[in-house]
């Protein structure tokens, strides 16, 4: 079996595992979310691979993009405030879209089953894969419930947060915003996420049990014929 890093093993929850060794609750079921902004290097074609894996791996969810572009055989939900880069992941929060969100980067690869993820409660977010002292937010659960509060306080002055946490982008400010509980991924869904780069690259392949790889900076997925 191969061995886990520190940043992928942690203490787990107990739980029944179902027949694909899944230990989520079947049927409590989220919208799953990208967030695909002109400009940069990500297209359409990068959504549809992230569906087409989501399907495979979670059948019968619903599945939205957040884009300022059509992506073909995708519902698009139209972003509205122009915010460039990370910063229009920020429009996950905005609270008249009632849908519970399990959000992935388009960088992600999904490899396994994403019951789990897809039946826990609340906020989860990542532990960051590289500096495991601060958040990630390339993989979140977003409950309706905390939508209003994260989404009020960077309405407020998007400008001044884009400027004061330009460094660490969205994942900065959301750590910011306090009064949110995030759980942890790594937590609550032990060992079912990991990196490529810290993970996958140095052990010569997946670690058995991960449903999720996260591909952060180069090389990304596509490049590497994933």
């Amino acid at each position: 079996m191969i061995t886990l890093t520190e940043n992928t093993a942690a203490a787990g929850l107990p739980g029944a595992e179902t027949k694909d060794g899944a230990r989520g609750r079947p049927g409590s079921m989220k919208t799953v979310a990208c967030v695909l902004r002109s400009g940069g290097e990500y297209a359409p074609r990068h959504v549809t691979r992230l569906l087409d894996q989501v399907t495979e791996h979670l059948p019968g969810a619903k599945f939205r993009c957040f884009s300022d572009v059509d992506v073909q055989g995708v519902e698009v939900i139209p972003l509205r405030h122009g915010w460039p880069g990370w910063w229009a992941k920020m429009e996950l929060f905005r609270p008249e879209l009632p849908d519970d969100w399990l959000y992935f980067d388009l960088d992600t690869s999904i490899v396994g089953s994403l019951a789990d993820m897809a039946a826990v409660d609340g906020p989860v977010i990542m532990r960051d894969v590289v500096d495991p002292t601060i958040l990630g937010s390339g993989i979140m659960a977003i409950p309706q419930s905390i939508k209003a509060a994260v989404w009020e306080a960077f309405i407020a002055a998007p400008a001044d947060h884009m400027r004061r946490f330009a460094e660490g982008g969205d994942q900065s400010f959301i750590e910011s915003c306090r009064w949110v509980d995030w759980r942890l991924w790594q937590d609550i869904c032990p060992g079912q996420l990991c990196s490529y780069r810290m993970d996958v690259l140095r052990l010569g392949g997946v670690p058995d049990g991960v449903r999720a790889v996260v591909f952060h900076a180069k090389p990304r997925p596509w490049e590497v014929g994933w």
